[in-house]
């Protein structure tokens, strides 16, 4: 077997669907980034009331990525035997779980906002910018669970553009809200975090309607209209539970450890949180093309399992390996070059700078072994059909690795934020062990679809 493929397709679709992706995925983190650098001119403890703030957002993120997932792992492997019937009655299960979901915490956030944000931090002035924030972001987070899931429908048919456009428009929208109402331009009064939230609200309500449009009544793959949201799933729904327990489930395990870890953070000083939001847009900003490579990566993955072609699979998941670990040490390298100049946006305390650059030494390590083991082990051993192994091999790390490491560091040794830090990010790099191992053993190849549906 070649240690690299020779199958030109493999590196075109890669390319030709990575793009989009990761543009898209760049845009939606610039539209974050814009708020923060506005945001930051406003203080410390406002950067640190929306970080906390959006804390269900990131909890609702995971979940609904992790429904997402259950829904491209099973749709893409019938996109290879060109089923669009179940990959219909999929997507009408997927878009009624993520919006009764969206709902419960909207509703949830809005009532109980001071609740919620003592479970990540006791710093007074933090929690009440925190509440500002949520009681208004928290009524986007239905429109976030529809238009997220309609792009991951798209996608499991090779639809990525669309994703791109919505982005694009959203950028648009949310830094031209975030200027006007955070610092009162055109008449607007200056409504500082309060404005932060509204914008978000109002892109993503656009992102929403331009997302439901398109798939309604434009796209031509998988002709999903509105009739389609009430189908009934039958055998489906028994195998989206049965694959997707484990995807959602290990999006949970990792909302856990993403809320653990900022209430470890958020006991430390209002430098620390601070500095973890900053030094964690930079990470963000260059993980961009990776999560674009792995997305693309996932989708000829389960279009190649579900084609029976698992030969050609074996070909494609040496040469993906050999990619994502050269990416890796060039990522990890630019996250440390990158440091100065990005720091110097900020218009930071020296104490929360320190820090902040303290924190990107420690990312630009984790870098380097996330970019293999993550994106691998999800495009393609989560994606080939072994949806379970990933949740598993989260499950361990996360409980029994990273977050008693960060508790002891942090509660009995009293270590530095970044020895902490450290101690967070160190399964990046012992998973690489694990995926080299579970990679080649190739016992991850299972078609998961069945016999096509009227």
């Amino acid at each position: 077997m070649a240690v690299l493929t020779k199958d030109r397709s493999f590196y075109k679709s890669l390319i030709l669907l990575a793009i989009p992706i990761a543009l898209q995925n760049f845009i939606s983190f610039a539209v974050n980034f814009a708020d923060n650098l506005m945001i930051g001119r406003l203080g410390e403890y406002v950067i640190g009331g929306v970080y906390m703030g959006n804390q269900i957002q990131t909890f609702l993120q995971f979940a609904v990525n992790g429904i997402g997932s259950a829904l491209l792992i099973l749709a893409a492997q019938y996109w290879g035997k060109r089923d669009t019937s179940s990959i219909r009655r999929l997507t009408a299960m997927c878009l009624r779980i993520c919006t009764c979901l969206g709902i419960l915490l909207s509703v949830f956030s809005f009532l109980f906002p001071r609740v919620i944000i003592r479970v990540f931090t006791k710093e007074e002035l933090v929690i009440e910018q925190a509440i500002i924030y949520l009681r208004i972001v928290c009524w986007s987070y239905i429109f976030f669970c529809i238009s997220q899931l309609l792009i991951n429908a798209m996608r499991s048919v090779e639809t990525v553009r669309i994703g791109l456009v919505i982005s694009i428009i959203t950028l648009f929208v949310n830094i031209g809200l975030n200027y006007v109402l955070i610092f009162g331009k055109l008449g607007f009064p200056a409504l500082g975090i309060r404005g932060a939230a509204i914008a978000t609200l109002i892109s993503r309500i656009v992102e929403a309607a331009v997302m439901v449009i398109y798939v309604f009544f434009i796209d031509k793959k998988l002709l999903f209209k509105a009739k389609h949201i009430f189908l009934s799933g039958g055998g489906l729904f028994r195998d989206l539970v049965r694959y997707g327990a484990p995807v959602l489930g290990g999006q949970v395990v990792w909302a856990i450890n993403t809320l653990a870890q900022s209430a470890i953070i958020g006991h430390m000083s209002a430098e620390a949180i601070a500095s973890v939001s900053v030094a964690g847009n930079l990470n963000t900003l260059l993980y961009m093309v990776v999560l674009g490579l792995s997305a693309a990566l996932g989708i000829i993955t389960g279009k190649t399992v579900g084609a029976g072609k698992y030969d050609l699979m074996k070909e494609y998941a040496k040469t993906a390996q050999i990619l994502f670990a050269v990416i890796g040490w060039v990522m990890g390298l630019l996250l440390f070059l990158l440091r100065t100049p990005f720091l110097s946006l900020y218009d930071l305390e020296p104490e929360t700078i320190a820090v902040a650059r303290q924190f990107l030494n420690v990312l630009a390590v984790a870098m380097v072994g996330r970019c293999y083991q993550a994106t691998c082990l999800a495009g393609l051993v989560k994606a080939g059909g072994d949806v379970s192994f990933v949740f598993k091999n989260d499950t361990i790390f996360v409980f029994l690795v990273v977050l008693p490491a960060g508790f002891i560091a942090q509660n009995v040794f009293h270590a530095p934020a970044w020895v902490v830090y450290s101690c967070l990010l160190s399964d990046q790099i012992l998973k690489c062990f694990v995926a080299v191992w579970k990679i080649n053993s190739f016992n991850w190849i299972k078609n998961l679809t069945r016999e096509k549906t009227a």
